[in-house]
């Protein structure tokens, strides 16, 4: 991006501290003093910390003009200041501003399960045919939309934007925010359920991804899913649907996963496709990005060579190689019901190595509410023991799970650990890891499997 300050100060409605600043050039905004870099606009963020506290730090490192909080004592320093009601509203405002100057077309994804791998793939096909931008990491709240879209060049023609929530009417505020051309919604899974109830309150505040939608835009939804049919069908937009089930638009069949990657094909052409992940939950996600695609006219097969080299985002179904020669399925970002059975599917279907074992490491699953232990109980139908070997828990939900397997897998085969024995897991993995074994690590983010990731690399 590339704006005058003056500029920026009419777009949020904001008067300078000084006149003589108006011609101060911004080339980035910034919301973490850490990450700044000159010619930066630093955005201070109320959250745990408060962000006008890091000012100076911000200015150290090469900010040029900062927003401020009206609430809070103007800062005396020769420097360019915008005053603001609120540095959050403020930023949204500039990225609503600047997201309509680019005017790239905006695809927004979301969903319980998915959105993520889904935006990467969307993005690797658009951008063999246009300048794309899209979401990095995990900035998909109201913090990390108007982020991504100021992150953007001005050359930018499509804009994939990944929208998360955990409570109502969050999607609602970020549609509003981005107007999308294409909204896709994943599938309807118990993510945030602790916060909604049920699955049809999950499917209703997922559907907000609509509210703001271009009336000539396109929803792109899983008709697998009973509850995103009955919502999409008041809708007056154009809908497509992906999924197995023959009534969708375009159907998956023909699947096979094998250690680094699946094939499948479609209903809308004789190809083979290919993605660099495994399950069928995945090929679902790949089958939204065909839709995408074709909808701005990328050809099948450059969607199919797009799809066969993209890269997913960290700790997504990454294999890593372990400190032992073992190969470990890396899928720690976060978990649900949902995402944990179909993984766990997955991982199964993975051929062993010849005299390998299939171990899995699972930790809890957070943010179910009162229905945890039972879906952590669940699990158990998804993990057998011929087909694996050893099974790690990890957490105080996970309890529940272990006291099904329990009457599955021998004693030595089934180890439990509490919140407070994570170095005791370790200590386990390491002497159990051999060289021929393939390992899964799946649970909540905020579990720190990635503690365990990294002792084990």
């Amino acid at each position: 991006m590339k704006m005058m300050l003056s500029e920026i100060a009419r777009a949020i409605g904001s008067k300078f501290n000084n006149e003589k600043y108006k011609d101060v050039e911004i080339t980035e905004v910034q919301f973490d003093s850490r990450q700044i870099t000159e010619h930066a606009l630093f955005v201070p963020l109320i959250g745990e910390r408060d962000g006008h506290d890091f000012l100076d730090a911000a200015r150290a490192s090469g900010a040029c003009a900062t927003l401020w909080q009206n609430d809070h004592e103007l800062p005396q320093v020769k420097f360019p200041v915008l005053e603001v009601d609120d540095t959050l509203s403020a930023m949204q405002l500039l990225a609503k501003y600047y997201l309509n100057k680019v005017n790239p077309k905006v695809v927004a994804v979301t969903g319980s399960n998915g959105k993520t791998t889904t935006k990467d793939m969307i993005a690797a096909v658009l951008l063999q045919e246009f300048n794309v931008h899209a979401t990095q990491g995990n900035f998909n709240n109201e913090i990390g939309v108007p982020f991504t879209i100021l992150q953007m060049k001005m050359n930018t023609e499509v804009l994939v934007v990944e929208m998360g929530m955990d409570r109502p009417g969050q999607l609602a505020l970020l549609s509003e925010l981005v107007e999308p051309d294409v909204a896709v919604i994943t599938m309807i899974g118990e993510a945030h359920i602790e916060f909604f109830g049920t699955r049809d309150r999950i499917a209703q505040a997922k559907m907000e991804i609509t509210s703001h939608l271009k009336e000539d835009g396109l929803l792109v939804y899983n008709g697998d899913e009973p509850l995103l049919r009955n919502l999409a069908a008041s809708l007056s937009q154009e809908k497509l649907t992906f999924g197995f089930n023959e009534d969708n638009d375009i159907v998956g069949s023909d699947i096979h996963s094998y250690k680094y990657h699946a094939s499948f094909i479609t209903n809308a052409s004789d190809d083979k496709f290919s993605i660099p992940l495994i399950g069928g939950h995945n090929v679902s996600n790949a089958l939204a990005a065909i839709l995408v695609g074709e909808h701005y006219h990328v050809q099948l097969a450059t969607i199919n060579r797009a799809l066969q080299k993209f890269k997913a985002t960290e700790n997504r179904m990454e294999w890593r190689k372990g400190d032992a020669g073992e190969d470990i399925l890396d899928d720690i970002y976060n978990s649900n019901p949902t995402a944990a059975a179909a993984v766990l599917n997955s991982f199964a279907a993975v051929p062993r190595r010849k005299n390998g074992q299939r171990i899995i490491v699972l930790a809890d699953m957070l943010e179910l509410g009162e229905r945890g232990p039972a879906f952590h109980a669940q699990l158990a139908a998804d993990i057998n023991p011929a087909e694996i070997d050893e099974v790690f828990l990890y957490g105080t939900l996970m309890e529940n799970l272990a006291a099904k397997l329990k009457e599955k897998f021998a004693p030595e085969k089934l180890h439990l650990f509490h919140i407070d024995q994570q170095a005791q897991l370790i200590n386990q993995l390491k002497d159990t890891i051999h060289t021929d074994d393939i390992v899964l690590l799946k649970g909540s983010h905020s579990m720190n499997l990635d503690r365990v990731l990294a002792a084990i690399l």
